[in-house]
């Protein structure tokens, strides 16, 4: 299970930074409403619509809000202001690359905030191209490993497209190309598995190593970019070694 994976655990054990600064439900809205204007508002035939509002769910976000974050997706809410959704590219400190999802009403304020962020702990902002091609972008499942037969998730996800299965006793991960995510997601439903995490996500190529304060330095500026409004997920080519995972899970 990779140091990034683990860490996106403890999150989740945690409550989350989102929970705990109240923009869990902001961000779902968003999410939602921007899958339903890609793909409509029917969750039978928009796959990533269901997976977002199946989120949503899952931390018991209102019915309401839902229904109102897809009507406003396909247009038939006309309040806020369009949603745009955006990569953009920079570096934390000590020369670890980021990769910074968002999802945003406010180009200029969103950039604003993401270069105070980097700036401020020791790193900065990229051109387009900079740092992406030392990403690789794949579909992404996590799946709980208790009680889970490994060898018949490993034919079914293999079958519908996956190349790669790992399992350690916490966690089954899939890595898969891009064009496979929904393939994979319909027939996991289907065979009554559920993932912990399932979407699109940037990795690696290659990680870089670094001492344990550097790395927890560079993770606090992870996590100041986790919490503006506009992120959804931070990527990085950084490994976080156990040392700091114990650190980052105590503190």
């Amino acid at each position: 299970m990779s140091g990034h994976s683990k860490w996106s655990t403890i999150k989740r054990k945690k409550g989350a930074a989102d929970a705990k600064r109240g923009q869990l439900f902001t961000r779902l809205a968003r999410e939602i409403a921007i899958t339903a204007r890609e793909g409509g508002g029917d969750l039978d035939s928009n796959f990533k619509l269901r997976l977002s509002v199946d989120r949503a769910r899952k931390v018991n976000m209102p019915k309401d809000n839902i229904e109102r974050a897809i009507k406003r997706g396909t247009g038939e809410d006309k309040s806020g202001g369009e949603i745009e959704r955006i990569t953009y590219e920079g570096y934390a400190s000590n020369g670890i690359a980021v990769m910074i999802d968002c999802l945003t009403e406010n180009r200029n304020r969103t950039v604003a905030e993401l270069r105070h962020e980097l700036t401020h702990g020791g790193g900065n902002m990229a051109e387009v191209g900079a740092v992406s091609w030392q990403f690789k972008h794949v579909a992404y499942f996590a799946i709980s490993a208790a009680g889970k037969d490994f060898d018949k998730i490993f034919e079914l996800v293999v079958e519908s497209g996956a190349d790669d299965i790992t399992s350690d006793e916490e966690t089954i991960e899939i890595i898969a190309p891009v064009d496979a995510f929904k393939v994979i997601s319909d027939n996991l439903k289907s065979a009554g598995i559920e993932a912990d995490e399932a979407d699109l996500q940037y990795l690696p190529k290659q990680e870089i190593t670094l001492e344990t304060d550097k790395t927890l330095k560079v993770m606090r500026i992870i996590e100041e970019l986790e919490g503006l409004d506009d992120v959804q997920a931070v990527f990085s080519n950084l490994n976080i070694s156990e040392e700091a995972l114990k650190e980052l899970e105590e503190a």
